[in-house]
């Protein structure tokens, strides 16, 4: 049994276009509390994260959007994770744009490093969010989470204080990745990011991908954060989300991952982000998403039902 805490955080500040404040209450409509209690995990509902208040944020990249807000998401998210990461329990962040993995994946880093053990992020997405504030085209701040996080240049004062602590490149590893910027690019291959693209996927399958960054988790006792964004999937199954790139996992590879992760028992914390339900059909997208993470939380293939339209 694990001790499951959720916490909303309905944030679309980060995002190009409006909806994702609405993803919380999407999860929890789907049944997310309750498919995991019927799973034997004991489920504790934060309820929603607030963001905090910030003054002007000073940055000479005036193209950078509800900068101000974000600032506030990241600053009241890091001390959420940071506060979690203290307790015995697997955070999930139900988002909210994946803008809030700037204050989920910094507070997680820190208190790694307070441990002294290696923190890990698995980051599941068809945009590598690499960017920084000088190489981002559209000022959108979802795109640049993990670039923050590893210590990049450039940034204003997201986080009210120095980063505590940076998240080493060569820890994280992506995959699904389709939809990614010129000068992105750039800065993802130079940094040493375990980065894997569909067509890694298409040529040697999901399992051969993930297998050895697991390994490397467990042989170094890392922890290991999950970072899970709808447009990793292919739109066609999971259409609610604002940046759909057609080519993405199947139905099938996204539960192959999340039974790996499983097995190995190694996740620390879960991030579900840019479920817009406003672009939703019937559902549709919640609840697969819901079933993705019951797969992380132990469900198997045996255990699922036959339905009949």
């Amino acid at each position: 049994m694990t001790n499951i805490h959720l916490l909303g955080v309905p944030m679309e500040e980060g995002a190009g276009r409006r909806g994702c404040i609405m993803g919380p209450a999407a999860y929890r409509t789907a049944g997310l509390a309750e498919e995991l209690a019927a799973l034997g995990h004991s489920v504790t509902d934060l309820g929603d994260a607030q963001p905090e208040a910030t003054g002007p944020i000073e940055t000479e990249y005036t193209h950078l959007k509800f900068l101000p807000e974000v600032a506030g998401w990241t600053r009241s998210l890091h001390a959420h994770a940071h506060a979690l990461s203290q307790q015995d329990v697997l955070p999930i962040y139900m988002g909210g744009d994946h803008a809030l993995a700037l204050g989920t994946v910094t507070g997680h880093v820190a208190a790694a490093a307070e441990l002294g053990r290696p923190q890990y992020v698995l980051w599941l997405d068809a945009h590598s969010d690499f960017n920084t504030p000088a190489s981002s085209p559209s000022g959108n701040i979802h795109g640049m989470p993990m670039a923050f996080a590893c210590g990049l240049g450039g940034f204003p004062d997201l986080l009210g204080k120095p980063l505590p602590a940076k998240l080493d490149p060569t820890k994280l590893c992506m995959i699904g990745l389709r939809s990614v910027d010129r000068e992105e690019r750039d800065l993802l291959q130079s940094s040493g990011v375990q980065a894997h693209d569909m067509r890694a996927i298409d040529e040697h399958g999901v399992a051969r991908i993930l297998r050895p960054f697991l390994d490397e988790v467990a042989q170094s006792n890392g922890l290991l954060h999950v970072s899970l964004d709808v447009d990793f999937i292919e739109p066609d199954i999971a259409p609610a989300v604002g940046t759909t790139v057609p080519g993405g996992a199947t139905f099938r590879e996204a539960h192959l991952i999340m039974e790996m992760l499983h097995d190995t028992g190694l996740v620390t914390s879960l991030d579900l982000v840019e479920l817009n339900p406003f672009l939703d059909e019937r559902g549709r997208t919640a609840r697969l998403m819901v079933d993705l993470t019951a797969s992380l939380f132990g469900r198997r293939v045996l255990d699922r039902f036959t339905t009949s339209y």
